[in-house]
């Protein structure tokens, strides 16, 4: 029998590891685990995620809808998002959105994570796609992060910050935690002349690896299109390889109309 108190008391507890490694400030970031197909608990909206303890935290339905909330207290204003996570992938009982220092500027820069520059990055995060913009609160980020969630454990959110998902909530705190420290490593490395990337038989040797552990989740070893076709991973593509099968497609009808145009 799952124990609502104590996943609440774990909800604080990252809460208030984030806050304290500087990924969110003030109010910002909520956090969300899945009880059942219809139980979700949240962290409620307009409070700092280092300062709660178990009675600020609300459930709601797979809707978004309150089931319980303690007077002065009400969900995040960003559970559409977290909800439509939870309604295309099945396997995530966990997520965590934050606006960790330098993920959220690669976000604002408009730089998506996907220079193969460490094996602990390459095995457990593949690639960090940005989401399209969405205002907040709206449907508009559910549409854009929906994109990428049969391909991806974790993306960057335009303008916005980092929303990572996983099969629990320490492993989606984990994945927030690398994205930020994968995003560092690479900002610092730039500062450098650059970062000296990992060939592509490398990274395909760290994707088999990947596959030996028998990893959960969704990633480029398993499911990207270019790895499926036999083409370079989508490491260093811009995040855009999700898109690949469809120029490739088009380039070829384009030859073949050409052909019998005589051209």
């Amino acid at each position: 029998m799952v124990n609502e108190f104590e996943i609440k008391k774990k909800i604080c507890e990252i809460g208030k590891r984030i806050y304290v490694q500087g990924m969110d400030a003030s109010n910002d970031g909520n956090i969300s685990v899945k009880l059942n197909d219809n139980e979700f608990l949240c962290t409620p909206t307009g409070v700092s995620k280092g300062f709660m303890t178990p009675e600020y935290i609300c459930k709601v339905d797979r809707d978004g809808k309150v089931i319980q909330a303690n007077p002065g207290f009400k969900p995040s204003s960003e559970i559409k998002m977290h909800m439509r996570v939870y309604k295309e992938r099945p396997d995530v009982t966990a997520v965590v959105h934050a606006h960790p220092m330098y993920a959220t500027a690669f976000a604002i820069a408009g730089i998506p994570l996907t220079q193969p520059i460490m094996p602990e990055a390459v095995i457990a995060l593949g690639c960090v796609p940005i989401a399209e913009y969405g205002t907040p609160s709206t449907e508009e980020i559910p549409d854009a992060v929906s994109k990428y969630l049969q391909s991806f454990d974790a993306v960057l959110l335009e303008n916005h910050g980092a929303l990572s998902f996983s099969d629990s909530l320490l492993s989606a705190y984990h994945k927030m935690e690398s994205v930020e420290f994968y995003a560092k490593l690479l900002y610092l490395s730039r500062q450098l002349g650059g970062p000296k990337e990992l060939s592509e038989a490398q990274v395909q040797r760290l994707y088999e690896i990947r596959r030996q552990f028998g990893m959960k989740g969704k990633h480029p070893a398993d499911l990207c299109p270019n790895v499926q076709a036999g083409k370079p991973s989508c490491h260093g593509c811009g995040g855009n390889c999700n898109h690949g099968a469809d120029k490739d497609m088009v380039a070829e009808i384009t030859r073949r109309v050409l052909e019998q145009l005589g051209k």
